[in-house]
């Protein structure tokens, strides 16, 4: 593992600290670690759905009624390894 050293204004030092300790966290850097991880976790749901969108996009204007389209919605949400 690498280490990183970053500055942080006081007032984000005792967030860190304080959300280190109320988390249950090893240290700041298993806080830090965290973050990151989540972080990742969003930018890989976001880029899933910019995916889909453009999909749509691609797709061009659909003929599907309101209701066929919530049941293909559905059935979709429902599928597994789909966001």
């Amino acid at each position: 593992m690498v280490t990183m050293n970053i500055s942080l204004p006081d007032p984000m030092k005792e967030w860190v600290e304080t959300r280190t300790r109320a988390g249950g966290y090893a240290d700041t850097s298993d806080y830090l670690r965290d973050l990151i991880r989540r972080d990742q976790e969003q930018a890989a749901k976001i880029a899933a759905m910019q995916i889909l969108v453009d999909e749509g996009i691609q797709s061009g204007i659909g003929t599907r009624t309101k209701d066929e389209l919530f049941a293909a919605a559905v059935t979709r949400a429902q599928s597994p390894g789909r966001l």
